[in-house]
């Protein structure tokens, strides 16, 4: 089984498995530091929990640079640097505030040090041997696609690269007689529609899943290539997975693909579950964590909006508050440190762009650092927003992307968040078709939200600050 799904979020299961062998190695490197450190190795009872937290402290910031996630295209070298940092960076920081909390946790701060840099060899060496493992062939399903048309383009021009295709190996794209080929440009393998049947081509070609792309979507018959519904079911039957082209892409690239999106597919497919409990749990969720950052933030927070006052010579106000469309098409205010120029919109509206030549030397920095932000904490607690959402955009834009852009209206189904799964997973834009982009996004949070799925993006924040805007 290529993915798990827990919470109606998919996860890519090789790297689940990577993650747990990870852990175990971790676990390991703290009783092999008391070795390294005084020559004996302590008893389990003696050493487990230092064990446990220090090695529970590594694996969560391990995930909160991204290590295990499927779509990262940095090679081995890459993903290592990702977890030095992890390590010797962010884990110090963690150990040392654990140690602050429970002084009688370890048996010396040397134990910490030799524990840190022995458990990064070791997850050196396993991700080695894993990261090899991974990509093989046998670890991945094979998928076979049925058509060549316009929905079938999807899959050749959006899975190219093998890091898009982490999970399959694709077979081809397998031609229906009288249906045209519009994937030839992209170098595919087309295949033509088999005398002998779906079934039987399954079979000899060891296909476990054909993911049905077919631009006619009526059952085939004498005058229409159509769907071939008794071929699929054969296969079916015979163990062979049967999914629609957008259920795959939803899979395999965590996203809903608007061009394929269809009204009867968002009122019949599951998710999109919002109920009173979910909505308790979201709301105590972001009160606690909004406050908690607030208090740990504040003195940085202090310190930037002394930066704004003698940046601009205490001229200009220290935030900026700019109507936004929330939950529902409601209009609130929302709050972030001033980055710009106190005129930078005197002929209009405009979108930020990247190195944006209105924002202020001090402004550059707390938008690289993403510290602008921090102030809409207070929004938070208000309740106009969320922790995890998609990001409120301004009345004005709302306006032009909804006549655009079809089901835009849709991301406001849920309160706008600081942080969201388009942040995670598409870079800094500013134009339609990258609005577009980021809204296949937000539909797949929208769809599949869980608390799971909040903290692994809020987790997954921490890397987007530390290494840059758009993280695959």
């Amino acid at each position: 089984m290529a993915h798990l799904r827990i919470f109606r979020h998919y996860i890519h299961t090789p790297f689940v498995i990577t993650a747990v062998l990870e852990g175990a190695v971790l676990f390991f490197a703290a009783f092999l530091g008391h070795f390294t450190r005084f020559g004996v190795f302590p008893s389990l009872s003696e050493h487990f929990v230092f064990a446990l937290t220090f090695s529970g402290v590594l694996l969560f910031f391990m995930v909160a640079m991204g290590v295990y996630e499927a779509r990262l295209r940095e090679g081995y070298v890459g993903v290592m640097l990702r977890t030095a940092v992890a390590v010797f960076l962010l884990g110090t920081i963690g150990m040392a505030l654990v140690l602050f909390l429970f002084p009688d946790l370890v048996l010396g701060r040397g134990v910490l040090l030799f524990a840190s840099i022995e458990g990064f060899l070791l997850v050196a060496a396993l991700r080695w041997i894993t990261s090899n493992f991974i990509d093989e062939d046998f670890m991945k399903s094979r998928v076979l696609i049925l058509g060549t048309g316009q929905r079938a383009v999807k899959v050749a021009s959006r899975m190219r690269r093998r890091s898009d295709r982490r999970a399959f190996v694709l077979e081809g794209f397998m031609q229906q007689e009288g249906t045209p080929n519009l994937i030839a440009e992209f170098g595919a393998n087309v295949i033509a529609y088999p005398e002998a049947g779906l079934s039987a081509y399954c079979q000899a070609n060891d296909v476990d899943q054909i993911v049905v792309a077919a631009d006619d979507r009526r059952a085939a018959g004498d005058n229409s290539p159509g769907i071939p519904f008794e071929e699929l079911m054969d296969c079916r039957l015979s163990g062979v997975d049967i999914c629609e082209v957008q259920n795959f892409i939803e899979r395999e690239a965590c996203k809903i693909d608007v061009d394929l999106l269809q009204r009867s597919w968002l009122v019949y497919s599951d998710g999109f579950v919002t109920n009173w409990y979910r909505a308790l749990v979201k709301r105590t969720f972001d009160i606690l964590v909004a406050t908690l950052l607030f208090i740990v933030f504040l003195p940085i927070m202090l310190i930037s909006a002394i930066a704004i006052l003698v940046c601009d010579k205490f001229r200009g106000p220290i935030f900026y508050r700019q109507q936004r469309v929330g939950k529902n098409g409601v209009l609130f205010n929302v709050i972030k440190f001033r980055t710009m120029q106190v005129d930078a919109e005197e002929s209009g509206a405009m979108w930020a762009e990247y190195n944006d030549p209105r924002t202020t030397r001090v402004g550059a920095f707390l938008r690289r650092s993403h510290l602008d932000e921090f102030p809409q904490l207070v929004n938070v607690i208000k309740g106009d927003m969320s922790m995890v959402g998609p990001r409120p955009e301004r009345p004005v834009f709302v306006e032009k992307l909804n006549a655009s852009i079809p089901y835009y209206e849709e991301r406001h189904r849920m309160q706008p968040g600081i942080t969201g799964w388009a942040q995670l997973c598409y870079p800094y834009g500013a134009s339609i078709q990258d609005a577009k982009e980021k809204l296949q996004y937000d539909l797949y949070y929208v769809k599949n939200h869980s608390i799971l799925l909040d903290m692994i993006i809020l987790l997954q924040t921490v890397e987007v600050v530390l290494v840059g805007e758009g993280s695959r």
